[in-house]
């Protein structure tokens, strides 16, 4: 019991926004020789590794990063490198700094131009921005290779951080293949739905009698218990995930932040209380369609493609799918075998269910008033 309490508390140390990592997103578009870069780097992480904040209050305003525009564009130029054929295409200053607002906080965004001594058959690009400070940031790239042309997505991560970008205009299959690997990502570092998916599926495996739990007397009923609430969940953010891409509705980001926090407490509070015993489902529903306008905000941040825009939706709701079997893989099995022990109907559902709702509570009201670095 010790030790899962532990576990569970040591996600107090999660950021406050739970599915949203540290990322920069690049827009990368070819003209002849040169190449136009627009960079969006958060405010946040440049205050972690320039210090903007001067007065030390807690809030960066527009004239403390103004002032460090020369060093925010020296550290990001240090960075980026882009060459083609051999030869290097030299970083250069396109327009002044400007601010932009994303799902996540405020961005810094930087007009530069590189100029290719010959640009033929790919753009290769390294970068490098901020993975001595933090492994898990990443570069999301949006690369245009001529004007018109559909765009296609690259990530740069530690573990590619040089890449080709190709001259041509990237196929529908692979257009499809990386908002697949982009969806499965980002529900395993999506905190706040793993644990909101979990906490519904921790009584799967479990009877509720009136003298308290009791294990499920087949595998059978656990799996259709299991299958029940995350086709509500999956059927639930798919609608709500087409309907906010598509411009069909929007809701305020801080208004669904705070909802899909709030959806954990109430996952969590219900494992203790069982106010909703066999119609988790029903839960998973309601709550899967705020958790689906979530999944929006980050594919925008991603940045859609016009051209290939039902290929790139259809690839990131398949990779949010794939991630979530996965999970559900790894939970069920180990589950089912530990449902009749103390440690699992007391450790586990119990102290990890209070923890998960102590952790979203907190999540909850970093949320509803700003508390969070913007």
């Amino acid at each position: 019991m010790i030790r899962v309490l532990a576990a569970f508390l040591l996600l107090l140390a999660l950021p406050a926004w739970a599915h949203k990592p540290s990322d920069s997103y690049l827009t990368l578009r070819g003209d002849e020789n040169a190449v136009s870069v627009r960079w969006d780097i958060a405010l946040r992480d440049l205050d972690y590794v320039l210090q903007l904040d001067r007065d030390g209050n807690g809030e960066l305003s527009w004239g403390e990063v103004r002032q460090r525009a020369a060093d925010i564009e020296k550290l990001a130029t240090s960075r980026l490198v882009l060459s083609s054929q051999g030869e290097s295409c030299p970083l250069a200053n396109a327009g002044p700094l400007q601010l932009e607002h994303h799902s996540d906080g405020t961005y810094a965004v930087l007009s530069l131009k590189a100029t290719c001594p010959r640009l033929q058959q790919a753009l290769q690009v390294e970068y490098s921005l901020l993975f001595d400070v933090d492994p898990t940031h990443r570069g999301l790239v949006q690369w245009m290779p001529v004007a018109g042309a559909p765009a296609s997505a690259f990530v740069f991560s530690t573990d590619s951080a040089r890449q080709q970008l190709p001259l041509q205009a990237t196929s529908a299959w692979e257009t499809l293949r990386q908002y697949v690997v982009e969806g499965i990502w980002h529900i395993w570092i999506g905190f706040d739905h793993i644990l909101f998916l979990v906490a519904l599926l921790l009584p799967a495996v479990l009877v509720r009698q009136p003298g308290g739990w009791t294990p499920s007397p087949s595998l059978k009923r656990s799996v259709l218990e299991v299958l029940k609430v995350v086709t509500a969940f999956t059927l639930a953010h798919s609608i709500t995930l087409s309907l906010a891409v598509l411009g069909v509705v929007t809701l305020p980001s801080r208004f669904v932040e705070s909802v899909i926090a709030a959806s954990v407490i109430v996952a969590a509070l219900n494992n203790l209380r069982g106010t909703v015993d066999r119609r988790r489902w029903v839960m998973a529903f309601v709550f899967g369609l705020v958790h689906g306008f979530g999944f929006a905000s980050v594919l925008a941040d991603l940045g859609l493609p016009q051209g290939a825009l039902a290929l790139a939706l259809v690839g990131f709701n398949l990779g949010v799918e794939i991630g979530q079997l996965a999970i559900v893989a790894a939970f069920l099995p180990a589950a089912y075998l530990l449902r009749g022990t103390a440690f699992y109907r007391i450790g586990v559902l119990r102290v990890g269910s209070l923890a998960v709702a102590v952790l979203a509570s907190w999540w909850l009201i970093e949320r509803m008033f700003n508390l969070a670095p913007s």
